[in-house]
């Protein structure tokens, strides 16, 4: 069964990255779209990764991390500029700090965890 809940989440995570990719290449979808979907696949990847955790652990590790993310854009050392300006880099690290950029964050998680919730108890 877990195997199961493990695909599952993983499949969803593509998803949702897929979609986070094309939103920001299509013209006209508001850039915090992006930085929504961002958080909902941390919400779903971490949940693969932390199958069996309680609500709390499903919510707290992907917006800790997403903040950590977002806070890392304060440091400018020319080494991780480098790395941000690379493709993936940039898709992972981001660009610059906007403190709008951690409302979306929030919103996304809580946002992947009632998805989940929903999607589990319809499951079951």
């Amino acid at each position: 069964m877990q195997g199961n809940k493990r695909f599952f989440y993983f499949i969803i995570t593509i998803f949702v990255m897929l979609l986070g990719i094309l939103s920001r290449k299509i013209n006209g979808i508001p850039l915090f779209i992006g930085d929504i979907f961002y958080a909902v696949m941390l919400y779903f990847g971490s949940s693969m990764i932390f199958i069996n955790s309680n609500k709390q652990i499903k919510i707290l590790f992907p917006l800790l991390l997403c903040y950590l993310i977002e806070l890392q854009q304060l440091y400018n050392a020319e080494w991780i500029n480098a790395i941000r300006n690379t493709t993936l880099g940039h898709y992972i690290l981001g660009q610059g700090f906007l403190w709008s950029d951690l409302v979306c964050y929030t919103f996304g998680v809580g946002v992947a965890f009632l998805i989940d919730f929903k999607i589990l108890k319809m499951r079951r």
